[in-house]
């Protein structure tokens, strides 16, 4: 759909909203804290970070923004874990890349 487009200018944007959106798929599915704070030690956040970040009340959406989420489930991971960057897909089907 966005491939037929000529303006680019949308397209980081939805890049960015959809990054977003995965990360607050995936805190949303680790549900309980202690899984949370588990999964984004391992993924290489700060240990005050995952703690502060894990226990939070806060919505999943704005948890899926934090310094902790976007620090852990970086751009690369969540390239490793499938997802494709509209950004590249796009200039891929204008000659751009």
């Amino acid at each position: 759909y966005f491939g037929i487009s000529d303006d680019y200018r949308p397209i980081p944007e939805l890049d960015g909203w959809l990054r977003r959106r995965i990360r607050m798929c995936y805190w949303k599915q680790w549900r309980k804290p202690r899984t949370k704070v588990r999964k984004l030690l391992a993924l290489g956040t700060s240990r005050g970070q995952a703690i502060r970040t894990g226990l939070s009340s806060k919505a999943y959406w704005h948890l899926a923004r934090t310094l902790a989420t976007q620090t852990g489930m970086t751009n690369d991971w969540l390239k490793s874990q499938g997802l494709s960057s509209v950004r590249d897909l796009w200039m891929k089907a204008h000659g751009y890349a």
